[in-house]
């Protein structure tokens, strides 16, 4: 296999734009919120470079991405108690390596089905049920991903 074309792809999405409301940026990945009003809480982590594949990475880049998405996981179990978090990474439509965290609820209008699955109903005050403001759950997210040693980009 020979070395992975990593660079900036101008037709990809995550190459071109951070892809959400931007928490925290290091040299090898970010992590945004996803503007989603009836899951407020949805997070991706975004390897930053362009790679498809989660095996595209060194054994030590998958790692250090692993401990990030455990990270976002562990700050939103800590932080809002949800029913369950979801992690998925798909990459069928944006072929980029990111990873989805998604702190659910029992009370968000698709439980318990997929986000992606259709609205059972709409929950207009998804952002005010959280336990706490979404900017101090960004600022908490923030911390503790840099609390992993990745370097500011």
């Amino acid at each position: 296999m020979g070395q992975l074309d990593t660079s900036r792809r101008p037709s990809c999405e995550l190459c071109e734009r951070d892809g959400g409301i931007l928490v925290v940026r290091t040299a090898q990945l970010r992590v945004i919120r996803a503007e989603d009003a009836e899951h407020p809480a949805f997070y991706r982590v975004i390897w930053n470079d362009h790679v498809a594949e989660w095996t595209d990475l060194v054994p030590a880049d998958r790692s250090l991405l692993m401990q990030t998405v455990a990270k976002v996981e562990t700050v939103l179990r800590e932080a809002l108690h949800p029913t369950k978090v979801n992690l998925a990474s798909l990459g069928n439509v944006v072929p980029h390596l990111h990873w989805h965290v998604i702190a659910r609820f029992d009370w968000d209008g698709r439980w318990p089905a997929p986000v992606w699955a259709p609205l059972n109903h709409s929950v207009p005050d998804a952002t005010e049920r959280l336990a706490m403001p979404l900017d101090v759950l960004d600022a908490q997210v923030a911390r503790a991903v840099l609390a992993l040693g990745h370097t500011l980009n």
